[in-house]
């Protein structure tokens, strides 16, 4: 008779320990859900009051009573910013401009990268120091010396050799542009880091086989090493668009022309529907800002949306934590 008892403890005791196991999966869900919640809300939260202001009227920014959804929409905000803004002409502009400073820097960064992984020659963990310094330092730390450089761009005395003296650069996309060229571009360091950790998981037998069977180093990298890469390759060449598309820091330091970058254009919207549309309130004003950079956020989200299965991949695979 007493087996029977010792049998039915022993399953009220499992029965009580799952219970108590589903209670803390359960509390443990909870938690990570709360915290979900308020990392969105922290991260959306701004974006959805944006968005949202974006479609109040006059009437629904001056009523207490509207708080995210306007009570009388309207697309007045966006019609007059795509006039002002000269919306679709800078827009084109911009990606181009954004797409070949793209293209430089995962030539380039990629490039380095791959000699840093793979290559052994002098000073060359001094230089990877460089690298990181370029990750750690601020960009508005060095300013002032990239002003007066590309303000009076004279490298090596060549352009006062050839062209008598030395020549401005600001008001066009050339510093940018022969920044990227010499890997210290925009984020390049951690661009070039990235490329590094990818190449250094690859197995060298890859290489070793091209090598055998004749393939040079350039034909190696560009053919091979590069096409094995595409994952890091996505995953520059996003980062790099959204913070070159993102960027004012470099178009006001260099002063590029408003009529080529969106973001420029977007900060003095204020200024030209009060100097053109008598718009003096700063509280309507803002609504047509507000409408301009959720225009200006699509071309980004759009290619979120398109490539975010490639992109967290390559994440995952780039050794960016590494």
């Amino acid at each position: 008779m007493g087996k029977p008892l010792k049998l039915t403890g022993d399953v009220i005791e499992t029965e009580a320990r799952a219970a108590a196991n589903a209670a803390k999966s359960a509390l443990g869900s909870l938690f990570r859900l709360l915290v979900i919640l308020g990392i969105s809300y922290v991260i959306l939260g701004p974006l959805i009051g944006i968005l949202a202001s974006s479609f109040f009227s006059d009437s629904d920014a001056y009523s207490p009573l509207v708080y995210i959804i306007p009570q009388q929409p309207t697309l007045e905000r966006y019609s007059l910013a795509i006039t002002r803004l000269d919306f679709f002409n800078v827009i084109t502009k911009d990606l181009a401009y954004v797409l070949a400073i793209t293209a430089i820097q995962v030539l380039v960064c990629s490039f380095v990268g791959y000699g840093f992984a793979r290559f052994d020659f002098p000073f060359k963990n001094v230089l990877f120091g460089c690298v990181i310094v370029m990750i750690v330092i601020p960009t508005h730390s060095v300013m002032l010396p990239l002003y007066i450089a590309f303000r009076k761009f004279d490298p090596l005395g060549l352009m006062t050799l050839f062209a008598g003296g030395p020549i401005n650069l600001l008001g066009t996309p050339a510093p940018v542009a022969i920044m990227s060229v010499l890997g210290c571009g925009l984020r390049s360091g951690v661009f070039i880091y990235i490329f590094n950790q990818f190449f250094r998981g690859l197995p060298k037998e890859i290489e070793e086989a091209a090598f055998v069977d004749g393939a040079g180093p350039f034909y190696t990298y560009f053919r091979i090493m590069l096409v094995n890469a595409a994952p890091s390759v996505l995953t520059v060449a996003i980062f790099s668009m959204v913070w070159q598309y993102n960027d004012t820091f470099m178009a006001n330091l260099f002063n590029l022309s408003g009529n080529m970058i969106l973001s420029k254009r977007i900060t003095s919207l204020q200024a030209t529907l009060g100097n053109l549309d008598r718009i003096l309130d700063p509280g309507i004003s803002q609504l047509y800002v507000y409408a301009g950079i959720v225009m200006m956020l699509m071309p980004i989200i759009i290619i979120y949306v398109v490539l975010q299965r490639q992109f967290i991949e390559g994440v995952e695979r780039s050794g960016i934590v590494g």
